[in-house]
């Protein structure tokens, strides 16, 4: 059974610290706050390719540039993308 991820809160973006290796905090449905050494925080979307089966990752965003709703609304236009044409991919 899959493990539940509880979905991150504005509070706990902000306060996620910068540590020696990038680290990335799950938000749930394939995306999540990648973290950088340097203190960037940028929204991601991982997905599988439907052809040739890699796992790819697409950025979403800056953060807090671009909020938690905004990321997740990109990640269901790609979603739906993914759905509708799967031979292509969604850049």
């Amino acid at each position: 059974m899959p493990k539940v991820v509880t979905p991150l809160s504005n509070n706990r973006c902000k306060h996620a610290k910068a540590k020696d290796n990038e680290f990335t905090l799950s938000h749930g449905g394939d995306m999540g706050l990648r973290v950088m050494p340097n203190g960037k925080k940028e929204w991601v979307f991982r997905y599988t390719k439907p052809f040739t089966k890699t796992r790819t990752a697409i950025q979403l965003g800056i953060y807090p540039a671009t909020s938690i709703k905004k990321a997740q609304d990109k990640r269901d236009r790609y979603l739906e993308l993914l759905a509708d044409n799967p031979q292509t991919t969604p850049i």
